[in-house]
């Protein structure tokens, strides 16, 4: 590997964990130039073992030949590493950095909606959800309770938002996802590959979590929206099943990603019988 010192906390190599803003590093303009940023060795072993192409790292000297010394390993001779101590590394990116190391990712291209779901039964379409901290606890979520894809509509948070990315513990690396219009558009592009929709809103003809009729559908899209504001109606009134999560004490709603969770256990696919937990990412 190359190791670099810094020396200069400006030097335009360093840009992606310095100065460019998450829009800048998600390059919309350019998509075949875009990065992410991943945090922690364990977060981003999970991205390089699922393919992801490392551009560079940033990282505490004390860790090259420490907590990072297998992902540089993994990422081969020619990614450079830039190093220095804690403080400087700190005062460059604005925060400590998570287990002393960084690395920016090239990001790969959208996949098409065909290909995602291409032998998925249970999903789920995050609709206009901008916290990041949701966005990775659904996708940490889905990973572990079996869902086959994440839809993201377009007005939704990126799931490779550094934060995002942290709080999924790398679980956005592990299940296919990619992006769909929002409203009524994206629902109808489910129904043409043979999925049925449940969007989880309040109304008075809503069925049930448990309902068997949901558990026996073949091939399912959970919508979830936003805490606040809910789906807009045009979505709910597109979905082919309206769905409500029994409460107590007059509680009518619950954290996107809480919800998330219970909707992915109770309308899991059939499947032998689960695996036995192991270490936590």
């Amino acid at each position: 590997m190359t190791v670099s010192l810094i020396t200069d906390i400006n030097d335009p190599v360093l840009a992606p964990y310095a100065t460019l803003t998450e829009a800048q590093l998600r390059n919309r303009l350019e998509p075949e130039k875009g990065i992410f940023i991943a945090e922690s060795p364990k977060v981003i072993k999970v991205a390089l073992e699922a393919g992801y192409r490392p551009q560079s790292f940033l990282c505490e000297e004390k860790h090259i030949q420490g907590d990072a010394s297998e992902i540089l390993a993994m990422a081969g001779s020619d990614v450079p590493v830039y190093t220095g101590p804690r403080e400087l590394l700190a005062s460059l990116t604005g925060y400590t950095l998570t287990r002393g190391v960084l690395c920016a990712m090239h990001r790969p291209a959208p996949r098409p909606l065909d290909e995602v779901l291409n032998g998925a039964r249970r999903v789920v379409v995050v609709h206009s959800v901008c916290d990041t901290t949701n966005i990775g606890s659904i996708f940490r979520s889905a990973a572990a309770l079996g869902m086959d894809a994440v839809l993201m509509t377009e007005d939704a948070c990126d799931p490779l938002n550094r934060r995002a990315v942290r709080v999924s513990m790398g679980s956005v690396f592990l299940v296919p996802w990619t992006w769909i219009p929002a409203g009524p558009e994206g629902l109808q592009q489910l129904n043409s590959l043979g999925f049925k929709t449940a969007a989880m809103a309040l109304r008075d003809d809503n069925i049930d979590i448990d309902s068997p009729e949901l558990k026996a559908t073949d091939k399912l899209a959970v919508i979830m929206g936003t805490e606040g504001d809910g789906l807009p109606q045009a979505t709910i009134d597109a979905a082919d099943y309206v769905v409500r999560i029994p409460m107590y004490n007059n509680v009518d709603s619950l954290n996107v990603a809480a919800a998330a969770s219970i909707a992915f256990w109770e309308l899991r696919k059939p499947l032998s019988p689960l695996p036995r937990g192991g270490e936590s990412l």
